[in-house]
């Protein structure tokens, strides 16, 4: 069964307007939330970025149904995955079998910030993988020692535990992480309708869920949700590997200004006010084969999307 859930961008606000968004969406109707865990935002702009931990304990004490993921960790550089690991036992408790757990390799953008050197892309899946191995074993509530290539943990055990392993989906751009995934994590997170990640996935044995998350901003015209996403999100349209590889908000807005408002449309943003160019979005990615499918509302105007899609789209999909 498909669901259709809404993202808690950290980027763009702050917590506690989060914990208001994240109950005006299970109002709404919402199957499930999503929330961001960045240390950055992407451009100042934004200007935001609260620690998702914190966050997630207010939302779970908040809100009473809808299901809640993180979408994504990277549990490697910036925190160290014991610490990860803690995080995610207590809001698990918490929150229990509404609770999803995604991770990725990150972004150069978050995780500089200890000082520590940003590898290439197959050293830090080495890392993540290495780390979900740390995690899970600390998710057991049995002390562990570890001592491996990227991270040692001594003597260490979690007292406040799930009762089962957490549900953890890993992020997936391109079909090599995607195979990986089928092997090392319980189901595919990725951004967009992109088919391959999904067909790669699934060749390689994956069979767990499939999320994904798709861009837009709903407003009283085209013209306005285009102003607002060219101010608030113009990094949805800088092409190819920068996202992962620029260090700071600065570079990101100086890369942004290669991005002019025509851009937008391309990189499939849905900026229109139309319910049905909205309802078409989502079931491309649908088509495509994800079964979890969640709306970014781009800008400040949570409150009048969220009603837009109560009233005009989700019931599509009911």
């Amino acid at each position: 069964m498909t669901q259709i859930g809404y993202t808690l961008s950290s980027e763009e606000h702050g917590p506690t307007e989060l914990v208001d968004i994240a109950e005006r969406a299970e109002e709404a109707g919402f199957d499930f939330l999503s929330i961001s865990d960045h240390f950055h935002p992407w451009v100042s702009a934004q200007g935001e970025s609260p620690f998702v931990w914190s966050t997630l304990g207010a939302i779970a004490n908040a809100t009473d149904e809808i299901e809640v993921g993180v979408g994504v960790t990277c549990p490697t550089i910036r925190i160290h995955p014991l610490n990860v690991a803690h995080a995610v036992a207590t809001v698990d408790e918490m929150l229990g079998d509404r609770f999803t757990f995604g991770v990725g390799t990150g972004e150069n953008l978050n995780e500089h910030v200890t000082g520590e050197r940003w590898p290439e892309h197959d050293v830090r899946l080495e890392m993540l993988e290495e780390s979900m191995n740390v995690m899970r074993k600390l998710w057991t509530g049995e002390t562990i020692s570890h001592r491996g290539e990227h991270f040692t943990v001594e003597n260490a055990r979690l007292y406040t535990c799930p009762d089962e392993q957490p549900t953890t989906i890993a992020s997936a751009f391109g079909p090599q992480t995607a195979e990986w995934t089928a092997e090392n994590a319980d189901g595919l997170w990725c951004s967009g309708p992109k088919e391959g990640p999904v067909e790669a996935y699934e060749d390689a044995g994956g069979e767990g869920p499939k999320y994904t998350q798709l861009h837009g901003c709903y407003a009283e015209t085209e013209e306005d949700a285009i102003e607002t996403v060219y101010k608030y999100w113009p990094n949805g349209s800088i092409p190819g590997e920068l996202g992962q590889e620029l260090p700071t908000p600065a570079h990101f807005k100086q890369a942004a200004e290669m991005v002019e408002k025509e851009d937008i449309a391309e990189a499939g943003t849905t900026t229109s006010p139309d319910p049905q160019d909205h309802i078409d979005s989502l079931e491309q990615a649908i088509d495509v084969g994800y079964d979890h499918v969640y709306f970014h509302q781009i800008g400040p105007e949570q409150d009048a999307a969220i009603e837009f899609y109560e009233e005009d789209v989700l019931p599509s999909f009911a």
